[in-house]
């Protein structure tokens, strides 16, 4: 059994060994995508093949779609080259469910996959045609926040960026001087109108896709290196939106289990693929059964009947409340509160997190009664619901190979959220004090002690990749387990970063709080664990 369009005129051998097959003619499909594209998306990674592609491929089964989506890659080219392309663009979902099934998917909804680079005439102009369709009706996204950053860390703009600013439009650099370029395109070819929609999981995620087009559609407008008419286009909200959006699927990077399951039922060629970027990246793709995508419905050029497919379609109020539900108290700081500790302690999974009551208590009291008091009810979604179902269902699925050190990645840029505004909405109330934010400020001592690059045993780990890890790093770099240090003195250049933490730690009466469970988590070996049980009794 071989994943590709030769290897799957098996039928009777993929259904006898549990596979549900795609039940649409792909071949007129791919035709009919091809010819009239209704729906590209940026970032050929897991979420993609586990979430969107999915939900058409569910929606072509039905017969409520008669076309499928085009996928485009950014980042990493071999993607596209060594995975989609030898595959026909097929891929096998892994659904593992908490309760020990599987269900094992061959989604065939992706028509086409194209590379999304401006040297590459014949891949550009491919995307350039796309861009020009009548038919399109939105471009979306999962290419991580920092994707749609035109700075450094530091704040400075990035050499390719400040490049395509002076170049132009026509053969740009940078991911989102080519999204730019491609809308600038279509602006060309009459102002047609489409959606732009960021599914990012980041907090107001269309405005940050906005706010990098819009700056290019006003560098190169005024520059005159592009049409004066291309600017009031981005701001035309008749033209070109985009909407907010909320995602939530746990996706983790394809494990070897699942490979072997794959490979007893007599599946070949499953080898993953680590590309020259480090991407890692298989034919399958292993994810939780639980989903949600939540979406302003702001569709200039119309959209399908996605909510028959299971995704939400509200105004962008009841998006933000939803997004401010899941970030910033019921799931994602959570997470990142077991990432942090679960590297410090040793973990290899997170579901073997909520096995140790001291984490367990952990994350219970900072989603329950440090978090909860704050979230404003969505309505489509109940808050205590989802952290139920979090904490009870989906952390804990063993069968869910996700990692302390890959949910670790870029904590930097996510504590700002995550946490921040919560502190913010303490800060501002009337009713409730940050005085009261026990286990919180726990997080932050947690992230610093994690920077030091020494576990709880006093072993040396490699950290996660995060931009800010030069940035940040040094002023830890002379702290020693056991050794006396004036933890404050050091810290406060740090603890003073509103980027990092959404607030000025000092100006909201938590940074002395922060410089003491660090000084406790420093005292020696044992010591993370020590005061993870003072502090969860």
């Amino acid at each position: 059994m071989i994943l590709n369009t030769e290897g799957l005129k098996e039928r009777e051998a993929w259904e006898a060994a549990g596979y549900d097959l795609p039940k649409y003619d792909r071949k007129a499909m791919i035709e009919a995508t091809k010819e009239n594209p209704f729906w590209i998306h940026f970032g050929a990674g897991n979420i993609f093949r586990a979430f969107q592609a999915n939900v058409v491929q569910n929606l072509l089964n039905d017969g409520v779609l008669q076309r499928g989506l085009v996928v485009a890659e950014g980042f990493d080219y071999e993607i596209v080259e060594k995975m989609n392309r030898p595959h026909d663009d097929y891929t096998i979902l892994v659904t593992l469910k908490a309760d020990g099934n599987i269900e094992k998917t061959v989604v065939g909804s992706v028509a086409e996959s194209c590379i999304l680079d401006s040297g590459n005439e014949r891949e550009y102009g491919r995307l350039k045609d796309i861009f020009c369709k009548d038919s399109l009706q939105m471009a979306s996204f999962t290419i991580t926040e920092k994707g749609y950053s035109l700075v450094n860390g530091k704040g400075e703009l990035l050499p390719a960026v400040e490049a395509d600013f002076a170049a132009g439009p026509d053969k740009p650099a940078s991911y989102m001087g080519k999204v730019a370029s491609l809308l600038y395109t279509r602006y060309q070819a009459g102002q047609k109108p489409m959606a732009m929609v960021s599914m990012d999981n980041c907090s107001h995620n269309g405005d940050k896709l906005y706010a990098a087009i819009h700056t290019f559609a006003k560098e190169w407008t005024e520059r005159g290196l592009a049409d004066a008419g291309f600017l009031t286009y981005v701001e035309n909200k008749e033209k070109v939106t985009f909407p907010w959006t909320m995602i939530d699927k746990i996706t983790p990077r394809p494990d070897a289990s699942v490979e072997e399951i794959l490979k007893k039922d007599g599946l070949e060629g499953l080898e993953p693929v680590v590309t020259s970027k480090n991407t890692y990246v298989a034919p399958f793709v292993n994810a939780e059964e639980c989903e949600y995508l939540v979406i302003e419905d702001a569709f200039p050029n119309g959209r399908p009947e996605l909510e028959k497919g299971g995704l939400m379609f509200t105004e962008r109020e009841t998006v933000d409340k939803v997004e401010k539900m899941k970030v910033c108290t019921c799931l994602n700081p959570l997470h990142t509160t077991l990432a942090v500790f679960g590297c410090l302690l040793g973990y290899e999974k997170i579901s073997e997190e909520m096995k140790d009551p001291e984490l367990k208590k952990l994350v219970e009291v900072i989603g329950y009664q440090e978090g909860l008091p704050v979230v404003v009810d969505p309505g489509v979604l109940d808050p205590k619901e989802f952290i139920d179902t979090v904490l009870n269902v989906r952390i804990p699925n063993p069968f869910m190979p996700d990692t302390p050190q890959r949910i670790a990645t870029d904590t930097s840029q996510k504590l700002a959220i995550r946490f921040g505004e919560t502190i913010k909405a303490y800060d501002a109330s009337p009713e409730l004090d940050t005085a009261d934010l026990k286990l919180i400020p726990l997080v932050f001592a947690g992230w610093l002690r994690y920077l030091m690059g020494v576990d709880d045993e006093g072993k040396e780990f490699t950290l996660s990749p995060d931009p800010l890890l030069d940035t940040v790093r040094p002023y830890v770099a002379g702290i020693a387990l056991g050794a006396e240090t004036d933890v404050e003195e050091t810290l406060k250049p740090v603890l003073e970063m509103k980027k990092i933490f959404g607030v000025d730690l000092y100006a909201v009466g938590m940074a002395e709080k922060v410089c003491g469970y660090f000084s406790e988590m420093v005292k020696g070996p044992g010591a993370i664990r020590e005061t993870l049980k003072k502090y969860t009794k």
